[in-house]
């Protein structure tokens, strides 16, 4: 059992992936702090936001994957295909339904100062521009091509 665990921390390609993730996630927050001026703890977990840490990760496993294993094998064109669509899914369904989440708390809002309802919100940053899976992307090729 050791064994695995050994394997799995020692993984040059999970390290670089997570590395991406990370960066992403702590730029996230830098740029959540200087644009809203204060600071929220939850950026650094949390989804939605410049860069897409899911872009930064994907793209980087990708990358890292092509550099170690060739880029015409098919491990490579897997974590393509993998990166291409979680991108997809970060800009197009989970932006939809963060917009969703926008319009379903302003109906909250509107009927809450009228009648007796539950003001519980919904997760509005679920979702990434096509900007900020781009500004991902650019990092996950970065952190994969020099690692």
């Amino acid at each position: 059992m050791n064994n695995i665990y050994n394997g799995i921390i020692e993984n040059d390609t999970l390290r670089v992936a997570f590395l991406a993730w990370l960066i992403a996630q702590i730029l996230k927050f830098i740029f959540n702090l200087f644009s809203n001026k204060k600071i929220d703890i939850t950026r650094l977990l949390g989804s939605g936001g410049m860069p897409s840490s899911h872009s930064a990760l994907v793209t980087s496993l990708s990358v890292y994957v092509g550099r170690m294993q060739g880029w015409t094998s098919s491990l490579f064109a897997v974590t393509l295909i993998f990166a291409f669509v979680v991108m997809y899914d970060a800009a197009g369904v989970r932006r939809a339904s963060g917009k969703q989440a926008e319009v379903l708390n302003q109906i909250i809002n509107d009927i809450y100062h009228g009648t007796q309802i539950s003001q519980e919100k919904l997760k509005e940053l679920i979702g990434h521009t096509p900007i900020e899976v781009l500004a991902g992307s650019v990092l996950g090729i970065f952190i994969g091509s020099i690692f």
